[in-house]
């Protein structure tokens, strides 16, 4: 064999030897079962960031399902974006998940970008809480996987004895609604320390290489052996029950909506096709799209919505300003807009402006770019791709 052959073949067997599963299968997955063998149809979304965009452990997964259901028609739609964690997932829902109809089974991974991005411990659980129970209002049968991925830091917690944070508070979520959840960072931490590979020569990267992308999916289909391992106990799909919240603010109603709703716009101004002439990098999505700019200190605009949060989905840049906001006739508040890779990307950002407003009454979000800006950005553009509200008009 050749030396990546074996490598493969080390994953799939090395398992077998050391009994570890890494999943928790709680209320399983017998709803998908049922509807792709007996609907002979199904749609599964992957939602997630850049590893899930990136090709490797998500087309083996497809390819697995049609081989276990091979008379059934899938749809398999991508929807990760890289850089974005569980609050875009959240607001993104509708559009990127549901875009086709009703979905089947989910797989969700925000564990490497929630923590990298600097997520609180709350909103980490607000948006995960958020996805979750948006999807099941959505639909009630779905069935919902929650993955922990790897990256260095999770690998020295639990090295150091500990369970990463962001870990902690996704499994939070789907221990309440009785989620599966595969704790893939906690697999490659022991295997690594089990020498079975290691992470410079085999891993690579938080960005797996062929030999990740194999190992996480071939989990996956450990997860799916003993989910499906059983005859169905059911003809048809059973909806879940929705618990009570978690958090009473979660992101069970996010939406994304169009930057042409702002109002009372003054030097901000709807760009039908923004193009990149600033340098940096773009993501797809963000660029030669319309957006809402401004880029003078000044420049302001309203937004009316309905709802408990509202935020900015931008495209920061090594440009990008600093803002000042208030709700209603509340305290102006700075809200800088770059990051801390906003000097080589225009990197898609969704800032929560407003996080626990009265669902109850109307709300006017008040915006206006600061005089001031990062040391390190070169102006004080705010480009706004979509406005974001957790509620209804």
């Amino acid at each position: 064999m050749t030396s990546r052959i074996l490598a493969i073949y080390f994953i799939t067997t090395s398992i077998a030897v050391h009994g570890a599963d890494y999943f928790e299968l709680r209320d399983g997955l017998s709803n998908s079962r049922i509807v792709f063998e007996q609907t002979k149809r199904g749609r599964v979304v992957f939602l997630g960031g850049s590893i899930t965009n990136m090709k490797g452990w998500k087309e083996r997964v497809a390819e697995d399902l049609k081989r276990r259901f091979p008379n059934t028609d899938f749809e398999f739609i991508n929807a990760g974006i890289p850089s974005t964690g569980s609050t875009p997932g959240a607001f993104r829902l509708e559009r990127d998940v549901f875009k086709n109809g009703r979905v089947d089974l989910l797989f969700e991974e925000a564990a490497v970008n929630d923590s990298t991005n600097g997520r609180s411990d709350k909103e980490q659980t607000r948006a995960m809480e958020g996805i979750v129970r948006h999807a099941r209002k959505l639909n009630p049968n779905i069935d919902i996987v929650i993955m922990h991925f790897v990256d260095p830091e999770k690998m020295r917690s639990y090295n150091q004895g500990k369970t990463p944070r962001v870990i902690q508070n996704h499994e939070k979520v789907a221990a309440h609604y009785k989620l599966p959840s595969i704790n893939l960072a906690f697999e490659v931490t022991q295997r690594i320390n089990r020498n079975e590979f290691t992470w410079q020569n085999d891993f690579k990267n938080l960005h797996p290489s062929p030999f990740g992308h194999a190992l996480y999916s071939n989990t996956i289909a450990r997860c799916f052996d003993a989910a499906w391992k059983q005859e169905a106990k059911s003809e048809k799909p059973t909806p879940y029950p929705l618990p009570v919240k978690l958090n009473d603010f979660c992101y069970d109603s996010g939406k994304l909506v169009s930057p042409s709703k702002a109002i009372e716009t003054k030097g901000f101004s709807l760009n039908p096709k923004w193009a990149n002439t600033v340098g940096g990098g773009t993501r797809s999505g963000f660029v030669n799209v319309p957006l809402l700019e401004g880029q003078r200190p000044g420049d302001s605009f309203q937004f009316e919505f309905n709802g408990t949060a509202v935020g900015l989905f931008t495209a920061a840049g090594p440009d990008a300003g600093m803002i000042e906001f208030k709700i209603d006739h509340g305290e102006w508040t700075k809200q800088d807009l770059y990051t801390k890779w906003s000097g080589g990307l225009h990197i898609p950002w969704l800032f929560v402006l407003a996080s626990e407003l009265s669902p109850k009454e109307k709300h006017i979000l008040h915006v206006r770019i600061a005089k001031d800006n990062n040391s390190k950005s070169k102006g004080h553009a705010c480009r706004i791709v979509h406005l974001a509200v957790n509620g209804t008009d």
